[in-house]
């Protein structure tokens, strides 16, 4: 196998390497490092899992040992893909990285406008006018009279 050495790329040092659960170390996990309890529903999960499927009839007792064995693959996948991951974000120029930061970072403040649009005034307190001469809305008396001389 050619290129770096494995070492190279992980992310544990290899002295706290020992103090991880058997799981990850069996797995050869270096990107995912689950904690003991997450290894622990990992493996002892799945076979209890699987057991009571088993005793449920709902599989036969081939799942107790099929699905760990399952879901240790998916673990690894996702480590694997985790590596693909931070390799390709390695190989990204520090410019790039910089200038996408400053592209995603939010900026707060306020805008100034500056634009005009002919014959209309802008301003900063808002002022009320009429819009004509008002005019008064007929009363109900108004209208029954009126009905009266139709008749």
């Amino acid at each position: 196998m050619t290129g770096a050495p494995r070492t190279a790329w992980a992310t544990i040092p290899t002295d706290e390497e020992r103090f991880r659960p058997l799981y990850a170390r069996l797995l050869g996990l270096r990107f995912v490092n689950p904690g003991g309890v997450l290894c622990f529903l990992f493996f002892e999960g799945a076979v209890a899992l699987a057991a009571l499927l088993a005793l449920a009839e709902l599989v036969s007792w081939w799942a107790v040992l099929v699905l760990p064995a399952a879901v240790a693959l998916m673990v690894k996948l996702n480590d694997m893909v985790a590596e693909v991951v931070v390799r390709s974000a390695a190989l990204v120029p520090d410019q790039e990285r910089d200038r996408f930061r400053r592209q995603m970072e939010p900026v707060v403040g306020r805008a100034r406008v500056d634009w005009t649009v002919p014959g209309v005034v802008v301003t900063s307190r808002p002022t009320l006018h009429a819009a004509g001469p008002v005019r008064e809305l007929p009363t109900t008396h108004d209208l029954t009279d009126r009905r009266d001389l139709r008749r």
